[in-house]
């Protein structure tokens, strides 16, 4: 493949080692073509101002200014002790507000002599509050001289972009370095086939670069960012439709359930019949499980949809036809409760060998970490016999020494708590790549899903089954209004007498070892950054106080598994009235007689997962509460956020506001430092109609051609996203 040598020549050669030693290090850009891709932030134009009144604390930031006044003051110092010492302090305005920059010692003559009242300039340097006024200490700054033969109006009119920049490498520093390489992006090769490119009334690549660095209308600007956006997103779902392509290719055993078998025994003893959206989304997987290459769906469903009850019945199919399936849980605690909850629903077809099971039965084996030697090695030996269909476990199922007799088909429950590395270790251990079914109760706006998981085919479930109840949610502001704390624990109370029970959650478990360098901290410090509230602390203030007489027990990640179970067991038997616990009830967890949950800390968790927590609750006829308790200011964005909690039960449109509020990080799953992400211009949540265009001409594109033979430019662009650990990624799906 022919490579670019113009994009692919490394900055040293271009800009000298300092410069390109600075770039690689905290920007990331390595070579011509990664420093074309380094966007403008935005554009300042020369004859309008900045606001500085907006201006983020501690932030690295540019702005174009003039100087209002400079004054020059004498100090005395320790290192200039006869009142030798000068500061030089110069108050910069954009006709609203103010911003004062200050200059010390020697470092002040070039300013003196440069920032005259009237001259306006570009200014680059950290926010700070000194005597509670915003300052930039020693900024960098550039002078906006309008050379003699430009006229004043183009002058005054020029966008200058302005670069994301580090202490180290102002904006404007990155400008000349990007006019330096500019020529080269003549030679840009175009990932975009030329008819669709066309079709679309999208400019070139070369011409999108020079847009979007040296812009003369804000229309260019526009033409820019309509055309890069539209390379991010196609390039993006070429690599995912390739991967699902080269999935389709793959061989897989067909299972078809039996006609009066295990499956059909189950349907039978269902006391309740299913809802219309778990027929569609059962049938949608059984198409899949009948075909001869793997399925690769993604289920996700609001929280108390029925998922686990679809997932079931998929494992049933594929034991009927013969084969074994096995559920993956991120922790034991909720291995365990699956495990419980199955052999429940099952009954006596849960019981395969043993005297009362029933002729269609299988038997359901746990395996987790923790379990005792001989009950885990009987666990491995009805797995490697086939004796038993399916397998619940963490983890541990993972381990080399686990062995099938026939894997069919694996059921990964909450996606984002398990790593591409174990699905594809699991799956490995089929005679052939079995079926693959992925369960999330974290709804993903529909773009996200196209653009995170789009190899697997998604399946919704948005119906809640009958005998549901609807949740109430309430903002508690414990520090504006300390009584409505107090009603808060008489709601539970009165709950627990009206025969229901209830969940108080904490973010932390409260038994970490003190650790003295953080104990020195001042008094004032403590009441803006105390730590979260705690388990063991709060369930003893409550066992104590406003709960006294109800029998309050706590759970969390650090207790002896048998303990926790122990704990479930009573909780689920209705012998304890209140559970404070951490986030380890967060999914799957069925008390349907709890009824009420008490957030503490609320603003500390995010939002799906606030979702996700409220839940639990709710599950049975009667009617759930949820308390969002917060000592955060009305104002602030935190108590917004737990305001929008509070105002939808809907997931998705939740999903949505958290996006929108941790921005995307990189969507294809490299760290989240969000330092470099994927998407330099295309937003999942406002380009929703690119993504979905996009995907649909990238699988034309894959299907005709699936090497990309014809399109060396798409080839190239295609390796720069997927470099190494990416295209690991990618691979392991």
């Amino acid at each position: 493949m022919d490579l670019v040598p113009a994009l692919e020549e490394p900055l040293k050669k271009v800009l000298g080692p300092a410069t390109a030693k600075v770039m690689a290090e905290h920007l990331g850009l390595h070579s011509v073509g990664d420093l074309l891709h380094h966007y403008p932030r935005r554009y300042e134009e020369r004859g309008q101002l900045t606001h500085l009144a907006d201006l983020p604390l501690d932030e690295h930031v540019t702005v174009v200014a003039q100087v209002a006044d400079a004054r020059l003051h004498s100090f005395a110092s320790a290192k200039a002790p006869r009142g030798k010492g000068q500061r030089l302090e110069v108050t910069i305005t954009d006709g609203s507000g103010r911003l004062q920059l200050v200059f010390f010692g020697s470092g002040v003559h070039k300013p003196h002599k440069e920032l005259l009242p009237g001259t306006r300039a570009m200014f680059a340097g950290k926010v700070s509050l000194f005597n509670r006024r915003l300052q930039l200490a020693h900024p960098a700054y550039e002078l906006l001289r309008g050379d003699a033969e430009e006229s004043v109006e183009t002058w005054a009119g020029a966008l200058i972009p302005i670069y994301p920049a580090t202490a180290k490498l102002e904006s404007w520093k990155i400008g000349k370095a990007i006019q330096t390489v500019l020529p080269s992006a003549q030679e840009a090769l175009d990932p975009l086939p030329a008819s669709l490119r066309e079709g679309r009334g999208l400019v070139t690549l070369p011409e999108a670069l020079l847009k979007i660095h040296r812009p003369h209308t804000k229309a260019d600007i526009a033409d820019a960012h309509a055309r890069l956006k539209w390379d991010e997103a196609f390039v993006l779902q070429v690599a995912l439709a390739r991967r699902r392509h080269a999935d389709a290719q793959l061989p897989a055993v067909p299972r078809k359930p039996a006609p009066d078998g295990l499956l059909a025994a189950f349907d039978d003893r269902l006391p309740f019949t299913l809802t219309d959206g778990q027929q569609k989304v059962s049938k949608e997987i059984f198409d899949d499980l009948a075909t001869d290459h793997p399925m690769h769906r993604l289920l996700q469903g609001e929280v108390g949809s029925g998922k686990t009850m679809v997932a079931l019945r998929a494992m049933l199919a594929v034991v009927d036809a013969g084969g074994q399936a096995a559920m993956l849980a991120p922790t034991e605690v909720l291995a365990q409760q699956h495990h419980r909850s199955v052999v429940e629903m099952m009954g006596e077809l849960a019981e395969g060998g043993m005297l009362g099971g029933s002729e269609h039965a299988t038997k359901v084996v746990l395996l987790t970490g923790s379990m005792g030697t001989a009950a885990r090695r009987q666990a491995m030996l009805d797995l490697v016999t086939g004796e038993a269909g399916i397998v619940i476990g963490t983890h541990a199922l993972i381990e080399d020494k686990v062995q099938f007799h026939d894997l069919g088909l694996v059921v990964v429950d909450e996606q984002h708590r398990f790593g591409v590395e174990q699905r594809d270790a699991l799956r490995g251990k089929g005679k052939q790549p079995p079926h693959l079914l992925v369960m999330t109760a974290t709804p993903i706006p529909r773009t996200v899903a196209m653009t995170v998981f789009g190899d697997l085919e998604t399946s919704v479930l948005d119906q809640l089954p009958a005998g549901r109840s609807p949740i109430a949610s309430h903002v508690v502001p414990a520090a504006d209004k300390p009584h409505f704390l107090s009603r808060a624990w008489e709601r539970v109370r009165e709950e627990v007498e009206n025969g229901h029970q209830a969940y108080v959650v904490c973010p932390r478990i409260g038994d970490e070892e003190d650790d003295p360098k953080k104990a020195r901290k001042s008094a004032e410090d403590e009441a803006e950054k105390r730590p979260p509230l705690a388990v063991l602390e709060i369930a003893d203030q409550l066992s104590k106080g406003p709960l006294r007489g109800l029998a309050v027990e706590v759970l969390h990640g650090r207790m002896h598994p048998d303990d926790k179970d122990a704990v479930m067991r009573r909780f689920a038997a209705g012998e304890t009235h209140v559970l404070v616990a951490t986030t380890v009830i967060e999914v799957g967890v069925n008390v349907p007689n709890a009824t009420a949950m008490v957030i503490m800390d609320a603003d500390r968790f995010g939002v799906s997962q606030l979702h996700q927590l409220r839940g639990r609750v709710g599950r049975g006829s009667a009617a759930g509460l949820c308390l969002l308790v917060t000592e955060m200011p009305e104002a602030s964005p935190a108590r917004q956020r737990l305001n929008a909690v509070a105002s939808t039960l809907d997931g998705f449109e939740l999903s949505r506001i958290d996006l929108e509020q941790r921005r995307e990080g990189d969507v294809l799953g490299q760290a989240q430092s969000g330092a470099r992400t994927s998407l330099r211009v295309l937003a999942v949540i406002e380009d929703e109609e690119i993504i979905a265009e996009a995907r649909e001409e990238a699988t034309a594109v894959v299907e005709a051609d699936p090497e990309l033979t014809a399109l060396p430019g798409l080839r190239t662009a295609l390796d720069a996203l997927l470099d190494e650990e990416r295209e690991q990624y990618l691979e392991k799906g």
